[in-house]
């Protein structure tokens, strides 16, 4: 077996709950940014992060968008906080079906956080620095990865078949092609 040890950098928004006080900076900033054009505009239901709020309580909880799925989860699992229960939807971070969290109003497209990337880089996504009361924080780490070259050789051969299957081979030449002009 072939194996490499590399690094890859990790991106992270970390959430201290405790901390967060529902102000909704966080979903402002987020829906500023991803306007268009860009801060023309500020609209929550196109925000790439939520705050799950409990006012009574005063309980809240920051969730950022993750990955789409085209069915609902069969989990109906809950989650006692603080004496109230919880639905597992009410922390899910995938845009889906059954319900409206994470899909883009006009177009109805699932959300994605993208950590507000931009030419030039942002130092951090804005909605970290919109958070007055340091709930959300970003952090960038180091993860050490075993790359195993047969593995990643076979996945790029099924990737490739699975473009050729698609496309054609005369079209995924002529792409690799006028790619490779660019460089």
């Amino acid at each position: 077996m072939n194996a490499a040890v590399t690094t890859k950098t990790v991106k992270e928004i970390r959430i201290d709950v405790e901390k967060c006080t529902g102000c909704r900076a966080c979903e402002t900033a987020c829906s500023a940014f991803h306007a268009k054009p860009r801060y023309s505009s500020v609209n929550p239901a196109r925000s790439r992060i939520r705050v799950v709020a409990d006012e009574v309580n005063d309980e809240y909880v920051p969730v950022r968008a993750g990955n789409f799925t085209r069915t609902e989860c069969d989990g109906r699992h809950f989650y006692q906080i603080n004496g109230k229960q919880y639905s597992e939807c009410s922390f899910c971070r995938a845009a889906c079906p059954s319900r409206d969290h994470f899909i883009e109003p006009d177009s109805g497209l699932p959300l994605k956080c993208d950590m507000c990337e931009d030419e030039p880089p942002l130092a951090e996504p804005l909605c970290v620095t919109a958070c007055q009361p340091g709930c959300l924080t970003y952090v960038e780490r180091q993860l050490l990865t075993e790359l195993d070259e047969a593995a990643e050789r076979d996945a790029m051969e099924r990737g490739l078949q699975s473009l050729v299957d698609q496309h054609g081979i005369a079209a995924l030449l002529d792409n690799v092609k006028r790619l490779s002009k660019g460089r």
